[in-house]
């Protein structure tokens, strides 16, 4: 599969002009190991390193579409990996500002190699289990890898009208917070390698 037979397989899903945009602008290639590029537009998940993964293109941009992004939003990305969909969020939301935490250090400098130029994002090597206080309060927050029960305990990093999107188990979840109420939508049918943090496993 090439980049434009990717692009149309997405449109047929019905995402976004935004999220087909940013697909189409953003070189998935830039972010894959040599030896994987010739498979980047290929609509699988691809090995990176250490057990992390870049996700599948259909699954990324229906996280996207859950998201519901917006221009000038504050955004955290935990498990940013190769920093990919911090990319693709970048071009979505134009204005604002995002910010990537990746336990694993390799990814983490390697995507901040690859996302050098971008202003917009700052990408930190460190375990993202209890998010990113410092520079909180969150319009959306990502999580890229499954969790084992929904992270309430970030609910406290969001501001009002705020999402989170995460995998937990085989499915992903849609958190959003309106008046300081929470509504979770569940979508199950999906795959993703665990979340790892300093309490379940230890990553150089």
């Amino acid at each position: 599969m090439n980049k434009n037979q990717l692009l149309k397989s997405l449109r047929l899903h019905s995402f976004s002009k935004e999220i087909i945009g940013a697909f189409k602008k953003v070189k998935r290639e830039n972010f894959l190991p040599k030896d994987l590029k010739r498979y980047a537009y290929e609509d699988n998940a691809l090995p990176l390193e250490k057990g992390a993964t870049i996700s599948q293109p259909y699954t990324i941009a229906f996280m996207l579409s859950l998201l519901e992004l917006k221009k000038d939003q504050n955004i955290l990305e935990i498990g940013s990996g190769s920093g990919y969909v911090l990319a693709l969020i970048s071009q979505i939301i134009k204005k604002g500002k995002i910010y990537g935490i990746e336990i694993i250090k390799s990814l983490a400098e390697s995507s901040k190699k690859v996302l050098s130029k971008n202003k917009k994002i700052k990408i930190l090597n460190k375990d993202g289990l209890y998010g990113l206080p410092k520079y909180a309060l969150y319009d959306r927050i990502l999580i890229s890898a499954a969790a084992q029960e929904i992270p309430e305990h970030l609910y406290s990093q969001l501001k009002e009208d705020a999402i989170i999107v995460t995998p937990v188990k085989n499915s992903i979840f849609q958190i959003k917070k309106h008046k300081n109420e929470i509504t979770v939508k569940e979508f199950p049918g999906f795959i993703f390698v665990p979340l790892v943090n300093n309490e379940t496993k230890s990553i150089p």
